[in-house]
């Protein structure tokens, strides 16, 4: 069988490092900045209904803001890929990481309490950058910053190796849940490092931006 050549952007590896933090700031946003859904802004949405029925705009507001936000990350995404494809240096998503991690450090150095709406701003402008920037895996699309539709279409890839018997289903829905597993990981380690440093244990993040920065300068091949 001929040899697949993947990109590092796509390899499932970057994708279970991607997962991990996803998983770390979500819990993170949560269990430290205000119970705020920095990833998926569905919960966010949902909140931002419920205050709104209760004539609370002010707590609305509170949930809006990070809603606007991930809006606001997609579209920088775009611009920066028009100005910066195919041009020489640094690749875009490179750019779109080291961007990233700088936030995301900005964010560490944000003192816990009122300055929270700030911190879930920057980190969901930070997930929505990620989750438009990397948004496929072994040429499967996915996400790394929620888990919705990697649980779809990871369930529904075993229910047709279930049904057909070809290999290729079962380990496209192994796939899918191994990244849903890096996401829990992730999510795990959040809580357990916030308890014994609090704001900075978002640095972890920073540091497997680094690390993704440095796998995406070569191509990945599996």
């Amino acid at each position: 069988m001929k040899e697949e050549r993947l990109q590092m952007s796509e390899s499932f590896l970057l994708a279970a490092i991607l997962a991990i933090v996803g998983g770390f700031l979500d819990a993170y946003s949560y269990l430290l900045r205000g119970h705020v859904f920095a990833n998926a802004q569905t919960g966010n949405i949902v909140l931002l209904g419920v205050y709104l029925q209760k004539g609370d705009f002010s707590k609305a507001l509170y949930y809006f803001v990070p809603i606007s936000a991930f809006a606001l990350g997609v579209v920088l995404v775009e611009i920066i890929k028009k100005l910066f494809k195919g041009k020489p240096g640094l690749h875009w998503r490179q750019r779109i990481v080291l961007l990233e991690l700088f936030l995301l450090f900005v964010v560490a150095m944000i003192p816990c309490g009122n300055a929270n709406v700030i911190a879930n701003v920057l980190i969901s402008f930070v997930c929505a950058m990620q989750v438009e920037t990397f948004r496929r895996v072994h040429q499967h699309p996915f996400t790394s910053t929620m888990c919705t539709g990697n649980l779809r279409s990871g369930t529904e890839s075993f229910y047709q190796y279930w049904q057909t018997g070809e290999i290729k289903f079962r380990d496209k829905g192994f796939k899918y849940y191994g990244i849903i597993a890096f996401f829990i990981f992730g999510a795990v380690i959040g809580a357990f490092l916030i308890q014994p440093f609090g704001r900075y244990s978002i640095l972890l993040c920073c540091f497997l931006l680094i690390v993704s920065v440095i796998l995406m300068i070569k191509e990945y091949r599996m």
